[in-house]
């Protein structure tokens, strides 16, 4: 339950304008989940999120950008759990990933900096990563694998 409630966390945070854990609620009950202001609380502790300037002006939530010691936390929290599986062809990672996953988890991604990765394009599902040749996008593959494995 907590896991599928984080999943929804961030996706209402990336997808929305998000200001106060008032509206988190409300999203989360759009999404079916009935929590308390105490549990959102305390999930967007565990998450590490953060508020930041909005495009409009206005803070919002969001997932904070990687800081020695957060990139840890954002792969704990939210890329090992939601990763399925992972393979490479030529220069290309493809990272599958649970059902609405996906856009979660390339937007952690793409907050810590990894070497040899030019861009990531996120579906619901799927990830493409693009790395600079075969040998980083090989390197990239058996990393990510042996981080979601343990």
């Amino acid at each position: 339950m907590k896991k599928r409630r984080h999943e929804l966390i961030i996706k209402a945070i990336e997808n929305k304008d998000i200001a106060t854990q008032e509206e988190l609620l409300a999203a989360l009950r759009e999404d079916g989940l009935d929590v308390t202001q105490a549990t959102v609380s305390r999930d967007i502790k565990e998450l590490g999120l953060v508020k930041s300037m909005g495009k409009n002006g206005r803070y919002r939530y969001s997932v904070p950008k990687s800081a020695a010691g957060e990139a840890g936390r954002t792969f704990h929290n939210i890329i090992a759990p939601s990763v399925l599986w992972v393979d490479f062809a030529m220069n290309t990672v493809v990272i599958k990933c649970y059902a609405g996953m996906a856009q979660a988890v390339c937007a952690a991604m793409d907050t810590m900096d990894l070497d040899g990765v030019v861009g990531t394009l996120a579906g619901d599902d799927t990830i493409f990563v693009l790395c600079r040749n075969e040998g980083l996008a090989h390197e990239f593959t058996n990393t990510l694998r042996k981080m979601i494995s343990k």
